[in-house]
């Protein structure tokens, strides 16, 4: 690799984080255009424009982002998902087939003999309905704590990018939960003659009631309550918790690879600039990468709490009404399975959330730099 070209990958890999944390700071500085010779990203970086992270069309635009790339990545792994949801919530047709990946494929073939394709795509259509607000709000509210949490370079620490993605990631669950809890019913059914429409199982949750006890039986204190709206939030307290070590190690293992990808001694392999905006962005492959370390990390310290959130979320379908708390959730797996009834289907699980999170933070990038954020 010559010298010189070695020289203005690490000048593109410098002023590209100087750009980035002068926009961590609300207002992104305005340099003097450089003279001709340097870098592509320094040129860049003098041509920038004035921008409030703040403002209104900052965030519509980087909420887009977000919400296409959920979209996108949640499209690519949806069969893998309706497996992975089966396998975790315990479905009596296809509990035989946990535990090898061989059973993964038999599960996928019995649903696509069964049902065909579309019965692989079963809960799709929430899962788009969820995605795309969870996935927009999460992103612009990362950007938005990041400007609050990391004003400038000096403030960039792995515990405030660890905070930041958590409190985003807790913010987008908490808005989106409702439609969460709709799409899991929606796949966990796997009987053709009784399937159910969206509506049906909106008011099949509404509508749920915990089990009729004689009146000397004092109604216990966790049984299914009869206000409806709240069935609809069945395993948040185990999904807020897994908030915390899921979107904070995503977006604190994201940033902090591609930090590594963009030192001056790779830059020249990993960074390339955008054929319609003369950006600094990593290539393709690098990006990828990027993402999918992070989805690995970010899986394997959240995935018990996954799983009692799963079973949480279809009690009411598979019980008698009686809504368990996340501790007596957890008691009942380790019952059944012990610690590694906490993993079940962590494999099919990689195998999702890898390049579920390396195409949902490939989609965001690019779709920042079309979009000009």
């Amino acid at each position: 690799m010559p010298d010189s070209y070695q020289g203005n990958a690490a000048t593109t890999f410098s002023t590209t984080r100087t750009v980035e944390m002068g926009s961590r700071g609300g207002l992104q500085q305005d340099a003097s255009t450089p003279p001709e010779g340097q870098p592509i990203a320094a040129k860049w970086a003098g041509s920038q424009k004035l921008k409030n992270k703040q403002s209104l069309d900052y965030v519509l635009r980087t909420g887009l982002a977000g919400g296409l790339a959920g979209c996108a990545a949640k499209t690519v792994v949806a069969p893998l998902d309706r497996v992975k949801i089966l396998f975790q919530a315990s479905n009596p047709q296809f509990a035989k087939y946990t535990g090898s990946w061989f059973g993964v494929v038999t599960a996928m073939r019995d649903i696509n003999r069964q049902d065909g394709m579309r019965g692989l795509f079963r809960g799709h259509s929430a899962t788009l309905l969820r995605i795309f607000p969870y996935a927009a709000i999460k992103f612009l509210t990362y950007e938005q704590f990041r400007h609050v949490l990391i004003p400038t370079s000096a403030h960039e620490t792995p515990l405030r990018r660890l905070a930041s993605g958590s409190l985003a990631g807790m913010t987008s669950v908490f808005i989106t939960y409702p439609l969460e809890v709709i799409r899991v019913r929606l796949a966990f059914e796997t009987k053709h003659e009784s399937r159910s429409s969206l509506s049906t199982i909106c008011k099949q949750i509404y509508r749920e009631h915990p089990p009729k006890l004689s009146p000397s039986i004092p109604l216990p204190a966790t049984a299914a309550p009869s206000s409806g709206l709240v069935n609809f939030y069945r395993g948040f307290s185990p999904t807020l918790v897994g908030m915390l070590p899921y979107a904070g190690m995503s977006f604190l293992t994201h940033d902090t690879t591609g930090d590594w990808l963009r030192r001056p001694a790779l830059a020249p392999y990993t960074m390339t600039t955008s054929t319609t905006t003369g950006r600094p962005i990593l290539r393709y492959w690098a990006e990828l990468l990027s993402g999918g370390f992070a989805g690995l990390v970010s899986q394997t310290a959240a995935y018990p709490l996954e799983v009692i959130r799963r079973r949480m979320q279809v009690g009411g379908a598979v019980g008698d009404g009686h809504r368990l708390g996340m501790g007596e959730t957890s008691a009942a797996i380790w019952r059944e399975k012990g610690w590694r009834g906490f993993f079940v289907g962590l494999g099919i699980g990689y195998v999702k959330v890898v390049p579920m999170v390396a195409v949902s933070f490939f989609v965001y990038e690019r779709g920042k730099v079309l979009l000009g954020v």
